[in-house]
């Protein structure tokens, strides 16, 4: 199986999602912003970081690039994509996730160790874990407070498309302590946290975070 890491300009965290890829037993395939072809990819990464500077908005250029035109055809036609931290917000953006990330509570940058809940497993990242299930994993992120009208919320729970909460301690004042969502067919998923960093114990807090590059490989297969 093959998986696609995006490279922005800005861009922090490729290599570790690289990293992540390989430690699932996939094969990660680099993919440039200017590119205008996904090479033919199973799934897709956007990584973290702080592409174009976070200009306009944090994840608004980004958006706009020619990779990203690739990413939401393939996205309409039910290719995997998750989208990390700055790739949350790029695909909150493009108009793949609903929502928004704006500056969090407090007007802090926060870097720290913190335990995601797992709330549906029914999305191509999270199929190989339980409802239930705590994932010790990193935040960093000054722009990651998750945010919505009444109206999406409501939906986001009627539908189980909350895929993540904060399990100890909401540090960003996310809406109803969101971490991730998931589109409506389950095959794109954004969260805020870094489970890229958490896949060995000799490199991060834990290895809870490789479930999600897990959970792809059969659901890419399945496509």
């Amino acid at each position: 199986m093959r998986i696609g890491v995006i490279t922005f300009p800005g861009t922090l965290d490729d290599v570790d999602a690289v990293r992540a890829v390989r430690y699932a037993g996939a094969e990660p395939v680099s993919l440039w912003h200017a590119d205008r072809d996904l090479d033919g990819v199973d799934a897709v990464i956007v990584p973290g970081g702080f592409s174009y500077g976070d200009y306009l908005r944090a994840g608004a250029i980004a958006s706009l690039a020619p990779i990203m035109t690739e990413v939401v055809a393939g996205a309409r036609r039910g290719l995997p994509v998750l989208g990390i931290c700055n790739g949350f917000q790029i695909l909150c953006e493009a108009g793949l996730l609903p929502g928004a990330l704006v500056r969090n509570a407090g007007l802090h940058f926060v870097c720290r160790d913190l335990t995601l809940r797992v709330e549906s497993t029914a999305t191509a990242w999270t199929s190989a874990a339980t409802v239930g299930q705590e994932l010790l994993v990193p935040l960093k992120s000054g722009e990651g407070r998750y945010v919505a009208g009444p109206d999406t919320l409501a939906q986001l729970r009627d539908e189980g498309r909350v895929v993540f909460r904060y399990a100890s301690g909401n540090l960003n004042g996310a809406f109803d302590d969101i971490a991730g969502v998931a589109s409506a067919d389950g095959r794109v998923v954004g969260l805020m946290p870094h489970p890229e960093h958490a896949i060995d114990p000799l490199t991060g807090p834990s290895d809870d975070g490789l479930v999600v590059f897990s959970s792809v490989l059969g659901a890419a297969v399945g496509r």
